[in-house]
């Protein structure tokens, strides 16, 4: 899925509270950003608050995610449950307390830092979504104490603009000392000329820019591969050919990071077998979304979804025919 950011508040610190930045506190924390030991040069934060973050452990684990950006979309209806009526989804909405006529689409990168490496998952939008308030994951990683060249791993879920966008800057790789990981399928895919002359060959040309000139420096995986101890691929198509999402375990506890398997935490959710205008093949994808958050409920699991709201980070609750969405609260402070 694709959209833009809007900053709201800071999130700070690893308790998770939320408070509004005062002039004095955007100071100090661009200051600690520009100043920790793990900066390797000075980013200025140039917009009236930081963008929102959030940091937990798990087990000895340490993560963050990072507000990319929002936007306020148009009828949902256009985007999810495509096969319903306007009606229909729009009595959904109303039962969970939402607005029938507008949703808002977020997007949440998350670092992880494992202690011998510090791994990216998916980059935004980078400078192109800048001009809609989005692209702020370098910002969000120096508020945390975090730069581009600490990164050495960018594991991209899949290859939709809105999860490469910010590989690169300035016709340079942003994350100068990371190597890179994808899922094979999903890179053959998306380098195929076949895609020219097709609807996804917008996306295809993007990967051509972005993506394919790392390939030296990229690891193809499949299902069943590690990242890193601790981090395995699974395989989930759907949404796209060959997206994979990633089991995380560490000192008994466990994280699944979904990326777009679920768009909507209502509308995706509790209704996974409705369609979904982004979904290339809507069938595999909603046979996908059943199957992750069945394990996801069935294990009383967190897990983290690119487009769920921020914090992005929840559990998944058995519920009619799908899945209620549980927000993280201090499950990980603790």
């Amino acid at each position: 899925m694709t959209g833009s950011g809007i900053g709201r508040r800071t999130l700070l610190g690893t308790a998770g509270f939320t408070i509004l930045a005062s002039p004095a506190i955007i100071a100090n924390r661009a200051a600690f950003a520009q100043n920790n030991s793990k900066a390797s040069s000075k980013l200025a934060i140039d917009r009236v608050t930081p963008p929102d973050i959030n940091k937990f452990k798990l087990g000895s684990f340490e993560v963050l995610v990072v507000k990319d950006g929002a936007r306020a979309s148009g009828a949902p209806n256009e985007t999810f449950g495509t096969n319903q009526s306007a009606e229909t989804v729009g009595e959904l909405l109303a039962k969970n307390f939402l607005p029938k006529d507008q949703f808002v689409n977020g997007f949440s990168p998350a670092l992880i830092d494992t202690g011998s490496d510090v791994i990216l998952f998916d980059t935004g939008f980078g400078k192109a979504g800048h001009a809609m308030g989005a692209g702020r994951l370098i910002e969000g990683m120096a508020a945390a104490g975090y730069m581009p060249a600490d990164v050495t791993k960018v594991v991209l879920t899949h290859l939709h603009g809105d999860h490469i966008g910010g590989l690169m800057e300035d016709g340079k790789p942003a994350f100068e000392n990371a190597s890179y990981i994808t899922g094979k399928t999903e890179y053959d895919f998306w380098v195929d000329p076949a895609r020219a002359g097709t609807p996804a060959e917008a996306n295809h040309k993007a990967v051509l820019a972005s993506v394919k000139p790392l390939a030296e420096k990229m690891t193809f995986i499949g299902e069943g591969d590690q990242v890193v101890p601790g981090i395995t691929g699974m395989l989930a198509p759907g949404h796209t050919p060959g997206m994979m999402i990633y089991n995380i375990e560490s000192a008994g506890r466990r994280l699944v990071l979904t990326a777009d398997t679920a768009n909507h935490f209502v509308l995706s959710l509790q209704r996974p077998d409705w369609e979904v205008k982004f979904d290339m093949d809507k069938a595999k994808a909603a046979a996908t979304r059943k199957k992750v958050f069945d394990m996801i409920a069935t294990d009383k699991v967190a897990f983290l979804g690119y487009h769920m709201p921020f914090p992005s980070v929840g559990y998944a609750e058995k519920l009619d025919t799908g899945y209620r969405f549980v927000p993280k609260s201090y499950q990980f402070d603790i």
